[in-house]
């Protein structure tokens, strides 16, 4: 074990280009509850999260949109309760015309009981919303591979 423990995801920050419409995109089709925002200089940012616990920040300071060809953040995943929620969720984001990276539920690997949609935020930053039961018989895009690593 670590000198310094077991460590836990507390919360994960992206910039993005415009805070108001990435709040619309994570507020109103994943569900996420505004903690609070603010002000620092000329940028803003928000706290997002569920059942009052911070789950994202949102930081209005990026000039670009998401380069998947740079180092740093390869995708968000968000865990659903249930596979029912996952198709929710795609179509709600279907609805607000998210792109997705495949179409509709597919496994993370051939054979896996685990799967889910894959898609874009406004700003291009790739995000994963899956369940780890319940999309047996899936289709597999990327066989063996995890469908994860390259969207």
């Amino acid at each position: 074990m670590s000198a310094i423990g077991t460590l836990a995801t507390h919360h994960v920050g992206l910039n993005v280009t415009d805070l108001d419409r990435s709040l619309a995109f994570y507020g109103e089709v994943l569900g996420f509850e505004l903690l609070g925002e603010g002000t620092e200089d000329t940028r803003r940012y928000a706290l997002l999260g569920q059942d009052g616990r911070l789950v994202l920040t949102l930081w209005q300071q990026a000039g670009e949109t998401f380069d998947a060809g740079r180092a740093g953040l390869h995708h968000l995943a968000f865990e659903a309760l249930s596979l029912a929620h996952v198709r929710a969720a795609e179509a709600a984001l279907t609805a607000r015309g998210a792109a997705f990276a495949h179409e509709g539920v597919v496994a993370h690997r051939e054979g896996a009981a685990s799967g889910g949609i894959f898609f874009h935020d406004p700003d291009g930053t790739r995000l994963e919303i899956s369940v780890p039961h319940g999309a047996d018989g899936a289709p597999a895009p990327s066989g063996e591979a995890p469908t994860c690593g390259f969207f």
